[in-house]
């Protein structure tokens, strides 16, 4: 169903403001934790603030730093759970799980693929209020992360087998390229880092291995189709037309404020055109001070990934890490409250030491009465 542009951003930020009372009744004394992460975003948050305060990109640029507040408070309220376990993980599985279900049910209903097989620009693609990126990033994420918890066998292979395979059937058709090079490379990055401690790993790398030559060998006319979808050489050089948009971005005349801060929260596009790239993206409503920020909490969760000791959690977040960070090259979303600055605090809760447990309550004895050696025997109990 046509659904108008408005309704859809009235639920999403309807959707937010219900986050935050939910996370505000669960922790109503504020109690949290604190985390390296959620502060630099909201330093970025500050940052955003000041940019947007000149209206350049309009009013819509104030409402953006509004929903960005919303989710860095729930992400704060949030925190006092951060531990390290893989409860959230699971949130997060079944989550996505249930937006990729209600794709499945406009595919069903409307008796046809969601997205186009073959399109020059996957991102002009609609399914409904979904875009194919979108929806192959939620798949690959659940795909990785289910992938994960089967080597760590915390879930049953019947299980992980319902959410995979339709994952990937919907991964297939949505014919998105950087969902699926995030999650192979993510996976190859998170399993790498269990293969010393855990021989499921090691045995779900080798038949990986050996499963992709012979795909590679067998399957790869097939392949390089689906990869380039139908696109020219030029065309697929350019990334998708891109490259261009980039390059007018870049060479555009700015003043110094405009370099440091940048023009305030917009729509992530430049002239009209999406701009498809996080770190372009910040830059051009951030500035060089977003950036930098951005930069910071993604070598902050990197560096703590590498010096945590080898476990499953660790291995979530080294691939939701990884994921983001590849994704970032093609995708806009690393400056603003989205769907992979919400992995990002995934994994930085997977990242947290346990919390200390507090000492029980101990009470205050009575003194005890001196008694004579001599008058023990005698004594009344």
């Amino acid at each position: 169903m046509p659904l108008p542009r408005s309704l859809i951003q009235m639920v999403t930020m309807g959707s937010l403001v219900a986050a935050f009372g939910l996370a505000l009744m669960v922790n109503p004394r504020v109690r949290i934790r604190p985390s390296a992460y959620v502060l630099l975003l909201s330093l970025l948050l500050v940052s955003s603030a000041i940019s947007s305060a000149s209206l350049e990109s309009g009013m819509g640029a104030l409402f953006r730093c509004f929903r960005l507040t919303l989710f860095v408070g729930t992400l704060w309220l949030l925190s006092r759970w951060w531990d390290g376990s893989l409860t959230f993980v699971r949130y997060h599985i079944r989550a996505y799980f249930a937006v990729l279900g209600s794709v499945a049910l406009g595919l069903a209903v409307s008796r046809a693929r969601p997205c186009p097989a073959s399109t020059a620009d996957a991102s002009s693609a609609r399914c409904g209020p979904l875009t194919p990126p979108q929806i192959g990033q939620y798949a690959a994420v659940i795909i990785g992360l289910t992938a994960l918890l089967v080597i760590g066998r915390r879930t049953d292979r019947t299980s992980a087998v319902l959410v995979i395979v339709p994952s990937l059937v919907l991964l297939a058709l949505t014919h998105t390229r950087t969902a699926t090079l995030g999650l192979l490379l993510g996976l190859v990055l998170a399993i790498g880092s269990l293969i010393l401690t855990s021989a499921a790993a090691r045995r779900f790398f080798s038949w990986s291995v050996l499963v992709s030559v012979v795909a590679a060998v067998g399957f790869a006319s097939a392949l390089q189709t689906w990869f380039l979808r139908g696109q020219s050489q030029e065309n697929f050089s350019s990334l998708t037309g891109r490259a261009k948009v980039w390059h007018a971005l870049l060479t555009a005349p700015r003043s110094t404020a405009e370099k440091l801060f940048g023009v305030g929260l917009g729509d992530k596009s430049f002239g009209g055109l999406p701009i498809d790239n996080s770190w372009l993206a910040v830059y051009n409503e951030q500035g060089l001070v977003g950036v930098t920020l951005v930069a910071a909490f993604l070598v902050v969760l990197g560096g703590v990934a590498l010096l945590r000791p080898p476990s499953l959690a660790r291995a979530c977040a080294i691939f939701l890490i990884s994921y983001c960070a590849i994704a970032s090259y093609t995708e806009a979303g690393l400056g603003d409250a989205s769907p992979y600055l919400l992995h990002l605090a995934l994994a930085a809760s997977l990242l947290a030491a346990p919390a200390a447990q507090a000492a029980p309550l101990a009470l205050p004895r009575a003194p005890r009465r001196h008694v004579p050696r001599w008058a023990r025997g005698s004594e009344v109990k």
